[in-house]
């Protein structure tokens, strides 16, 4: 049964991601047999929505799809993990699409087309208001483009609304639109990226966190893959080791630790809880193949 507190507001991507695998990637103009095709249901927005709803969170999703059997696939997957989706429109732009090829050595190319996801602007948001006003936690991640990410969280700021933010890919934002972000989660990676410090570990998570908040960030968490979260802030500080997994595919496992941490904190759990919470779910994600298909049901989840 979802929980029936004001709900958690996502405002992200819908993708298909289109997957196959290949001895390696073609030289140009070469054609190679590939093997293992698939489609899966994927964006970081809807791979968010999707684990906050079978954790057991009210959630709703607002995005962009095209008029096309991938978007309806989209919308339906969405629905029957418990989100609800009346707000995500259908345009007449394409539906996004990741095609990705993986070799037989592990690596990976993914060509991205925003589609429908690419067509918010500012003015768009605007009509979002009162959506936002109302929820009790908005996630965001950067898959849209950044203007309309910008006037999100202007009006975030403005009705006093609480943001998590997972920063990916990662994008400049103006200096006082840090200060508007509530829950900071980039990987090591954007971590990086963001501070020109070269995360690695806990200590160098650790001066990261120290300088991302002098940029007014009330909470940051790094994940940090195997070696698990730090966290810094008015909420939570500290190393928050992994749960010790065979990790078969870590596909959605950053999406399912955020929706964990959404999902706890609407429940009312501290943050400390809601940081194990994610934690237990992100580690049976990493345990199964595939990424929304990975994402584990609330009765699954046993806390240490």
């Amino acid at each position: 049964m979802q929980n029936s507190s004001a709900p958690i507001l996502v405002i992200g991507s819908l993708n298909m991601d289109l997957v196959m695998r290949t001895p390696r990637v073609p030289a140009a103009g070469e054609t190679l047999l590939g093997h293992d095709f698939a489609t899966h249901h994927g964006g970081k927005g809807a791979n968010q929505a999707f684990a906050c709803a079978r954790l057991g969170a009210n959630v709703r999703m607002i995005g962009r799809v095209g008029k096309d059997d991938f978007g309806q696939s989209l919308i339906n997957g969405l629905k029957e993990a418990g989100a609800e989706t009346s707000a995500v429109q259908t345009v007449e732009t394409a539906t996004g699409i990741a095609i990705i090829l993986v070799e037989d050595n592990g690596q990976n190319r993914i060509l991205l087309s925003a589609g429908a996801n690419g067509t918010f602007t500012p003015e768009d948001i605007d009509a979002l208001e009162a959506d936002i006003q109302a929820a009790s936690l908005l996630i965001l991640q950067f898959e849209i483009p950044i203007p309309a990410i910008i006037r999100i969280l202007e009006i975030a700021k403005k009705v006093d609304t609480k943001v998590l933010v997972n920063p990916a890919p990662m994008a400049e934002l103006p200096d006082w639109a840090w200060q508007a972000i509530s829950y900071l989660i980039p990987n090591e990676t954007e971590a990086t990226e963001l501070t020109g410090i070269s995360v690695t570990d806990v200590e160098s998570a650790h001066q990261a966190a120290l300088k991302l908040q002098e940029q007014g960030i009330h909470q940051v968490m790094i994940t940090l893959g195997s070696q698990g979260v730090y966290a810094l802030g008015k909420e939570a500080n500290g190393h928050f080791p992994a749960q010790k997994v065979t990790a078969v595919d870590t596909t959605a496992a950053g999406d399912t630790f955020i929706g964990g941490i959404a999902t706890g904190l609407q429940e009312g759990m501290a943050l400390t809880e809601a940081i194990a919470f994610g934690q237990a779910a992100s580690a049976i994600t990493v345990s199964r193949q595939g990424a929304q298909s990975s994402i584990p049901h609330r009765h699954e989840i046993t806390l240490p």
